[in-house]
């Protein structure tokens, strides 16, 4: 069974979008930060130590469509013990609150993590968003009112000082009921 995951990847498991993106939290703070006691959660490294992580919870996998049944969360959670996993809540948070109090999911399979978020629900944002204790600068992916791109940045200062009055002439004709202010 190892040997066939081997040979088939790490995709024969079943990864939710969910998973990965936790995993991805995991190497983030392990590479970013630095910290070496964490647990490597790397595709890589899973499939080199299958026989470590996984093994044990192979025993009532007798057919190729018994890999889809498998915890692989409950398995994958287990490798971080509870205290690390607490930090993890806390240097990078699955939602990041932005200054109207909504809170935005975090896409960390990207790199720089990427906060996709409405424009005017970042007025009173005056600096780009971090998590990480500060190591890591968010990718604000800004959106209309409709929920299109309309600025990518990772210096919303500078976005707010020069960019933010050209986007605003152009939304102010196409969404004229939406608050667009000289100074957000």
């Amino acid at each position: 069974l190892i040997q066939h995951i081997r040979d088939q990847g790490l995709d024969l498991l079943p990864w939710s979008k969910e998973l990965r993106q936790w995993q991805a939290r995991v190497m983030l703070v392990k590479t970013t930060l630095g910290f070496k006691s964490w647990p490597d959660l790397s595709d890589a490294y899973l499939l080199e130590n299958l026989e470590d992580w996984l093994a044990p919870y192979l025993e009532p996998v007798t057919q190729i469509s018994h890999f889809k049944k498998l915890a692989l969360k409950d398995i994958l959670f287990a490798q971080l013990p509870w205290e690390q996993s607490q930090q993890l809540k806390h240097l990078v948070p699955e939602r990041y609150k932005v200054p109207t109090g909504s809170r935005y999911q975090i896409d960390y399979t990207q790199s720089p993590p990427v906060l996709a978020v409405k424009l005017q629900e970042m007025f009173g944002c005056k600096e780009t968003p971090t998590i990480a204790n500060g190591k890591v600068s968010l990718l604000i992916h800004l959106l209309s009112p409709a929920g299109r791109p309309l600025q990518v940045t990772q210096d919303l200062a500078g976005f707010w000082k020069t960019s933010y009055q050209d986007v605003k002439k152009e939304m102010k004709g196409r969404y004229p009921k939406h608050r667009w202010p000289d100074d957000p």
